[in-house]
């Protein structure tokens, strides 16, 4: 039996973009602590099909729409259908985006306006559909998920550090604007975790591999799994009085300047 405090039950979730990786894993959370899933995604409607079976193979109740975040259109309707399909949408996760590992001096503007546009414009679309009408109805919950690139910087991924600073920032600004209205507006910033994509270079003797573990003062990538605590939490009613929070899961990185190489 879940805590009240941390009761999901009979609320539905919308994750954008967990088809995989961290968004399924918080998703994941979500449902575990009794919400009904609406999953998104946009590249295709079997990858959608493949991250559902999932879900219900776990026992999770989860549905799942194909549209784009950022445009606007898409956004209103897709929102419009799932609270008439499923129900009123109490907690979004605004998940979805990309990355370009790209030098700045070399990345074509397209590449980085798309950046911009899908991990930052697409969090404004995406959110205010849905919020107009968390507040017509009392309130609600979005978290934001950021990044360690919304407060340091790291080559090559210059678009998306400053999509994801304006996130944050973006955070803080809904707070301000909603509070008034029970809408709690709160970021997640995940660290480095173990997952299929990091799956290659999380190998022993791997340069990126040797300095996350280093720079990590707990010494280890993180489980997806350790995101569903804060998940859960910032979805739940134990923050009802918490908004434009930046919650940093990332083993203690934020904490520390970093230790030399050669310390154990």
């Amino acid at each position: 039996m879940n805590h009240p405090l941390f009761d999901l039950t009979g609320k539905v979730a919308l994750v954008t973009g967990a088809t995989h990786g961290l968004g399924m894993a918080m998703a994941k959370g979500l449902a575990s602590a009794g919400a009904t899933l609406v999953i998104n995604g946009v590249s295709s409607q079997e990858k959608i099909d493949k991250a559902l079976k999932e879900y219900k193979a776990a026992g999770f109740n989860a549905h799942g729409y194909k549209f784009d975040v950022t445009d606007e259109a898409q956004a209103e309707a897709a929102v419009k259908r799932i609270e008439d399909e499923v129900g009123p949408i109490d907690i979004l996760v605004n998940n979805a985006g990309i990355i370009r590992r790209v030098p700045l001096l070399e990345m074509p503007l397209e590449e980085w306006e798309l950046v911009i546009k899908t991990d930052l414009t697409g969090v404004f679309t995406m959110s205010r559909p849905v919020v107009r009408r968390m507040i017509a109805r009392g309130g609600g919950k979005v978290i934001n998920i950021c990044s360690m690139m919304s407060e340091l910087g790291r080559n090559s991924v210059g678009a998306y550090a400053a999509a994801k600073g304006g996130l944050k920032m973006l955070t803080r600004n809904m707070a301000t604007e909603w509070a008034k209205d029970n809408v709690q507006v709160n970021g997640i910033g995940p660290g480095y975790f173990a997952t299929s994509q990091t799956a290659p270079i999380r190998v022993e003797g791997n340069p990126f591999n040797d300095f996350i573990i280093n720079r990590t003062p707990a010494g280890k990538w993180g489980d997806p799994d350790d995101l569903a605590g804060a998940t859960i939490f910032l979805s739940s009613p134990a923050s009802n009085f918490i908004t434009g929070q930046i919650v940093y899961v990332d083993g203690g990185i934020l904490a520390t300047i970093g230790k030399p190489t050669n310390e154990a």
